[in-house]
C-alpha cells in the first residue's frame, strides 16, 4: 500500500492523506509528493525549476562578466617618406617594429625607374658568393625575415646610425652616408649579436624617397652588414 503525504513548505510539516492527490498551491505551481518502496519523487512545474536553477547559477557566479581581452594589433611607425629624414626613420623603425613590408618599402623598385642594387663589403663575397648573384629586393626580404626569426623572445633589432651626412643632387636624387651599428640579440651560437660598418645610399624621389643603391663598407673588426645578409640568405 502506498503512503501518500502532503508537505507544507511554510511550516515544514508533513501531513498524511488517505489517497494520492494533486494539491493546488497557487495558480501557477503544483506539487505532488509520492513515497513508494523507499523512494520519494518530487514533481514541480517548470517555473519553480527555472527559478531555483537561476538562483544556483547566480550563487556560482556563472553569469559574472569577464573583462574583454585587449585587441592584438601589429605595430607600425611607417609614414610616407616625403623627406630623406623620414625615409631613414622608416628604415630604423622597420627593424624595431620587425615589419618586413615597411623595410622593403624603403627601397626602390621598377616603378621608380631605378632597379635596386646592393654592393657588399670587401671580403664578404668570398665568404658568401650569393651576394654577387644579382642581389634583389626578394633577397632583402628573405634575410630580414630570417633575422627576425633569430631574435630572442621579445627582442628587436636595433639600428643606430651616426656620422650622418647627405647631399641632394638635383630635385629628385640624393646621396647619404653614415656609420652603423646593428644589434641583433639572438641565441644562435653561430650568429654574432652585433654588426658594424659604414654605408652609402643613393636615393631617388618619385612622389616619395626610396633607396636604389646601397654600398656596404667594412670599417672595423666587427662583422659587416653584408656578412649578416650572407649568413641569413
Amino acid at each position: 500500500m502506498l503512503d501518500i503525504y502532503y508537505f507544507d513548505f511554510l511550516s515544514s510539516i508533513q501531513y498524511p492523506v488517505s489517497r494520492p492527490e494533486l494539491f493546488h498551491l497557487n495558480k501557477d505551481t503544483y506539487f505532488y509528493l509520492e513515497r513508494s518502496r523507499g523512494y520519494i519523487i518530487f514533481r514541480c512545474m517548470k517555473r519553480i525549476f527555472f527559478v531555483l536553477l537561476a538562483l544556483l547559477f547566480m550563487r556560482c557566479d556563472l553569469f559574472e562578466s569577464r573583462p574583454a581581452e585587449p585587441p592584438v594589433s601589429s605595430k607600425s611607425d611607417f609614414q610616407p617618406a616625403t623627406t630623406i629624414d623620414r625615409l631613414i626613420l622608416n628604415l630604423i623603425n622597420s627593424f624595431t617594429d620587425k615589419n618586413s613590408e615597411n623595410y622593403i618599402a624603403c627601397f626602390s623598385d621598377t616603378l621608380t625607374g631605378k632597379q635596386f642594387i646592393f654592393s657588399p663589403s670587401s671580403g664578404a663575397i668570398s665568404q658568401f658568393p650569393d651576394l654577387a648573384q644579382g642581389w634583389s629586393l626578394q633577397d632583402e626580404r628573405f634575410y630580414f625575415e630570417n633575422a627576425i626569426s633569430k631574435l630572442k623572445e621579445g627582442g628587436s633589432i636595433l639600428l643606430d646610425l651616426s656620422n650622418q651626412s647627405f647631399s641632394q643632387q638635383g630635385s629628385d636624387s640624393a646621396f647619404y652616408s653614415a656609420s652603423y651599428t646593428l644589434k641583433l640579440p639572438n641565441e644562435d651560437p653561430n650568429l654574432p649579436d652585433e654588426f658594424k660598418g659604414d654605408l652609402n645610399f643613393k636615393m631617388v624621389l618619385n612622389s616619395v624617397w626610396s633607396i636604389y643603391y646601397w654600398q656596404d663598407i667594412k670599417s672595423t673588426s666587427s662583422p659587416s652588414w653584408s656578412e649578416l645578409k650572407g649568413r641569413l640568405h
